[in-house]
């Protein structure tokens, strides 16, 4: 696999990751008690730490891409593997 590749692969489970990690560990003025500012949001984190969030992002997008290259490499899971539904109806054998 070509390393141009491999970037791209992390790039999209970068973001991924980090979409996913977004509500986590997020606290708003009403949990916390903080008092807050006229037309906030109910739902406005108090403190958004974005380097915490991609620095989590960053190590789970590297063991994916690390299991990805690996399982391309070795082949472990295959499309024949994951393919479980039946042939529709009046298919041609492969």
């Amino acid at each position: 696999m070509q390393f141009t590749s491999i970037a791209a692969i992390y790039f999209l489970f970068w973001v991924m990751s980090a979409f996913i990690m977004l509500p986590f560990g997020v606290r708003t003025a009403d949990e916390v008690g903080a008092p807050k500012v006229p037309g906030q949001a109910d739902s406005a984190p108090v403190n958004f730490r974005p380097g915490k969030l991609a620095l989590r992002a960053t190590i789970i997008a590297a063991v994916f891409t690390g299991l990805f290259v690996a399982n391309y490499e070795y082949g472990w899971i295959t499309v024949a593997d994951i393919d479980v539904l039946p042939k529709p109806p009046g298919a041609r054998p492969a």
